[in-house]
């Protein structure tokens, strides 16, 4: 074999295909194995915040993709992610009450609607109680924190007395399904668009 035939077939991956000169071909999926998943939780965890159920999610992949790729077994890996997880949240390393309330104080200061919060932490596996302690918490914040989300909503998307005077009447019915997609009822919707400036709007949701 001469060199170049030796190059070219140490640039060709595992299904036989030539990977680009000077890049490394694509490692598959790691064996599942428990150091391995602990290593991976952890570096997750490094990086985003996460429910214990959210984290029981990404690790449950791992030991599909490790199954499918290396034929090791679903549900040992499967228990062994429950027992890490169960032991993170032991140590503290995960926490679903403090996961629930930072993540509803960021999307509420987004301009996240009550029921947008509480859709967004059920779809990461928070439990139902730490979703009412959560909003609990925030309404300790503000008066009215559904007015003050919906008026965040409404400057982020320059809506209502963020658009040019001229054009608000035309955009109001436009307006107004934006705010009740975000989640919005009537009367918080309706007191945003009639705000004659966002001076005002900002001064009555104290911003």
């Amino acid at each position: 074999m001469t060199d170049d035939d030796r190059t070219e077939a140490a640039g060709r991956t595992k299904g036989g295909q030539a990977s680009p000169r000077g890049q490394r071909p694509r490692r598959g999926p790691r064996r599942a194995t428990p150091d391995y998943l602990e290593r991976a939780a952890l570096f997750y965890l490094e990086r985003y915040a996460s429910s214990s159920e959210n984290l029981r999610r990404v690790l449950r992949r791992k030991v599909e993709r490790s199954a499918r790729a290396h034929g090791t077994d679903r549900e040992a890996g499967f228990a062994a992610v429950d027992a890490l997880v169960a032991r993170f949240a032991r140590s503290g390393l995960v926490d679903d009450r403090r996961y629930a309330e930072g993540k509803a104080a960021s999307l509420h200061r987004r301009g996240g609607s009550a029921r947008a919060i509480r859709a967004a932490l059920a779809a990461k596996g928070v439990p139902a109680e730490e979703i009412d302690a959560a909003m609990a918490a925030l309404r300790d914040t503000a008066a009215d924190p559904e007015l003050v989300a919906a008026c965040a909503f409404a400057r982020r998307r320059r809506l209502g007395p963020w658009r040019r005077p001229e054009d608000r009447a035309e955009m109001w019915s436009k307006d107004l399904a934006a705010l009740g997609r975000g989640g919005f009822g009537y009367e918080t919707a309706r007191r945003v668009l009639q705000a004659e400036t966002p001076e005002e709007l900002e001064a009555e949701c104290d911003l």
